[in-house]
């Protein structure tokens, strides 16, 4: 009996013509902070954020170099330099041998050298968490340190990115050191008039927020980064209370005055480079500032009102000008400051409390120059008027101005005020804080500074409020503003007895422009004829240029000698 045959199933044909669709294998990540599932590969196109809600997940050194740097521009530094077992402490050596094998066969938490970022040459360092944390050791310090050093003999600005859980507590004080000796670093390199810019990553904590990462010019932080002293759970043990959401993370720390801006990581690059530019002199008449979304933004940050305000009549009065400047219809200072400059980047907080609203503070560009611009600002609409306390600064706008007239001092760069405020904010928490303290502090610090000082009182000037912006080489007045010792409405009450009297007290304390230039208090008015239109911008453009040009032909200590001769002959009996 012959072996039965298999059927064959007349609806199937060959195997070889059956096509067979094997998908790629896909990896899947899924996202720490809404839990959700990705694609590896659309990760890492997407520079490790989750698409879904923009965490920004923690990267190696390696991979952030490569996301920062121009391509083939880095030379690295001290590569070989590694950490010793200077404790014989329990397991070490093999904890920093997994730590090796984990980053990749790194050999310490931090890599250094030079690169160019949009083509701007820098000193870089990189800390690396997946290196024990990012944890400072002796050698984290040492390569730190050196870079600091050899920046400061090469003239080269210095960007650095911090991650780190603190101190390496596997080798000791030696590793609480580390903070005092690149602090010193640090020191030395600002001393040189050079730039540091600090980019703040999750986590950034311990010794190392209590050294080097707050000691920058420009400290910038990625979104929801966790940085702190003192990390969260210690915080709950030590206080036996549940933290806040968003406590210690990056958008707190910019409430709190601690860092200059939040920016995602995929503009970190053209931000640093235009940070950069803007600090690199042999670059302003030769290369195009780089274009970053914090300096050139697709839309206007600060609108002008629908309606413009009608030119002021001729036989306006003292309070009608006061009136006239107060009017919401009148184009807020920042817009206006936006029509003037050109590439305005934001600094935050005074670094010491918190940010004042009321004052918008950055550096811009005049003519291709880089200026610290400071700029008081009333809001636009109820809610945002009030978040600004209808421009009135509190003491952290003061300090935060000074933090930012230091820095320009620093790098010889022209400072311009422009003020349009009813005076210091007049409350309890305001007092508490030392306002006047804060004020006394400009006074004196904005006598002194040895660069070009311009103010501009754009609207109204209320008292020790504007003198704060205004202890300057030039004041200047806009033809429709007022300056002033107390506003009418107080001084009508303090002598009158009554508010209704505030017409004659503004009539009474000279307050127009023509009035005080004549006086000497001011030295020049700037015609406000089309006031937010673009020949306004012009032309004031133009007078900004021609007195920061006259300035700086003059040198430091002749700007400070005419400065205190200027204002020591104000109400002086002898002249």
């Amino acid at each position: 009996m012959s072996e039965r045959q298999k059927s064959l199933n007349e609806l199937e044909g060959p195997v070889t013509e059956v096509p067979i669709d094997i998908p790629e294998r896909t990896i899947l990540v899924r996202c720490p902070h809404c839990r959700h599932a990705i694609d590896a590969e659309v990760l890492k196109q997407n520079l490790d954020v989750c698409p879904r809600c923009g965490k920004h997940m923690r990267i190696g050194a390696r991979r952030r170099l490569a996301l920062t740097a121009d391509q083939g521009s880095f030379e690295e530094w001290d590569a070989d330099m590694e950490a010793k077992d200077i404790l014989s402490f329990p397991d070490y050596k093999e904890k920093l041998a997994a730590a090796r094998q984990k980053s990749g066969g790194e050999k310490e938490a931090v890599i250094c050298g030079r690169a160019t970022i949009q083509g701007e040459p820098c000193a870089l360092f990189i800390m690396n968490g997946d290196f024990m944390m990012g944890s400072m050791g002796a050698a984290v310090g040492e390569k730190i340190c050196r870079c600091f050093e050899r920046a400061t003999e090469e003239g080269l600005p210095v960007v650095g990115f911090t991650v780190s859980g603190g101190a390496r507590m596997q080798e000791g004080l030696t590793s609480l050191m580390q903070m005092a000796k690149v602090s010193n670093a640090v020191r030395r390199h600002s001393a040189a008039g050079l730039l540091y810019i600090c980019v703040l990553t999750d986590p950034t904590s311990g010794g190392v927020t209590a050294s080097f990462a707050m000691e920058a010019d420009v400290t910038i932080a990625e979104p929801d980064a966790l940085i702190a002293f003192a990390g969260p759970r210690v915080v709950e043990q030590t206080t036996h209370k549940k933290l806040p959401q968003g406590f210690q993370r990056s958008e707190f720390v910019l409430a709190h005055g601690f860092c200059d801006m939040v920016i995602e990581r995929k503009e970190i690059p053209s931000t640093l480079g235009y940070l950069l530019w803007l600090h690199d002199k042999e670059a302003w008449g030769t290369r195009e500032a780089p274009k970053c979304a914090a300096a050139f933004p697709e839309e206007a940050r600060w609108p002008l009102p629908h309606h413009l305000e009608k030119p002021a009549a001729a036989d306006a009065s003292a309070y009608d000008l006061v009136k006239r400047v107060r009017n919401a219809d009148r184009p807020s200072v920042p817009s206006i400051m936006d029509m003037t400059f050109e590439g305005f980047i934001e600094l935050h907080g005074d670094h010491e409390f918190g940010d004042d609203a009321a004052i918008v503070a950055g550096i811009a560009t005049l003519d291709g120059n880089p200026v610290t611009v400071i700029a008081t600002d009333r809001g636009r609409g109820i809610k945002e008027r009030v978040a600004r306390n209808y421009g009135s600064p509190e003491p952290e706008g003061y300090r935060k101005s000074l933090r930012l007239m230091k820095e320009a001092e620093k790098f010889h760069r022209p400072v311009i005020c422009l003020v349009d405020t009813s005076g210091a904010y007049p409350g309890m928490e305001a007092e508490e804080r030392g306002q006047g303290a804060a004020i006394a502090d400009n006074l004196v610090a904005m006598g002194a500074l040895r660069t070009p000082e311009i103010t501009v009182i754009m609207g109204e000037g209320g008292s020790g409020g504007a003198l704060g912006l205004a202890v300057s080489d030039r004041v200047l007045m806009l033809s429709d503003a007022v300056y002033s010792v107390v506003s009418p409405e107080g001084c009508s009450t303090i002598l009158f007895k009554t508010a209704k009297r505030a017409a004659d007290a503004a009539e009474a304390l000279g307050i127009t422009a023509p009035f005080l230039k004549d006086l000497g208090i001011i030295d020049g008015i700037v015609d406000a004829e089309g006031f937010g239109t673009e020949e306004f911008a012009e032309r004031f453009r133009k007078c900004l240029s021609d007195q920061v040009q006259e300035l700086e032909g003059m040198t430091e200590d002749e700007l400070v000698d005419a400065r205190y001769e200027k204002y020591r002959a104000i109400g002086r009996r002898d002249s």
